[in-house]
């Protein structure tokens, strides 16, 4: 993985968790903001995808178990999708704030993802 790029997933992933929390709390159903944001979360971890299978052959390989890593992104790509379905059926304040849950723990994954890829030795 890369560091960059980890950092700027991790970083739009907390924003928006932390903007459909709070927007959940305050009372405001799904918007196009935290369904948005769900989507650009869902965009790049599609490019993380793309990253992680080109990375071995540009002399990036994991150093972690592929297994566990793939586990952990194939889990994190299907969270927003779930999110963001689920405020759409249920147009709640409280999916909004499921969205948000979803957001930060899409985070919490793409940092684990980076330690199993460059930290642990297998």
């Amino acid at each position: 993985m890369i560091l960059w790029f980890t950092l700027i997933q991790v970083g739009v992933a907390v924003l928006a968790g932390v903007v459909a929390v709070v927007a959940g709390l305050a009372g405001r159903r799904p918007s196009d903001l935290t369904v948005g944001a769900l989507a650009l979360i869902e965009l790049l971890l599609i490019a993380q995808i793309v990253v992680a299978l080109i990375a071995p052959f540009a002399g990036n390989p994991p150093t972690g178990s592929l297994l566990e890593y793939w586990t952990y992104l194939v889990s994190a790509a299907l969270l927003p999708p779930a999110g963001a379905a689920w405020a759409l059926i249920e147009r709640s304040r409280w999916s909004t704030v499921i969205m948000g849950v979803a957001a930060l723990a899409v985070a919490v994954m793409v940092w684990r993802m980076h330690v199993i890829w460059t930290v642990q030795v297998a």
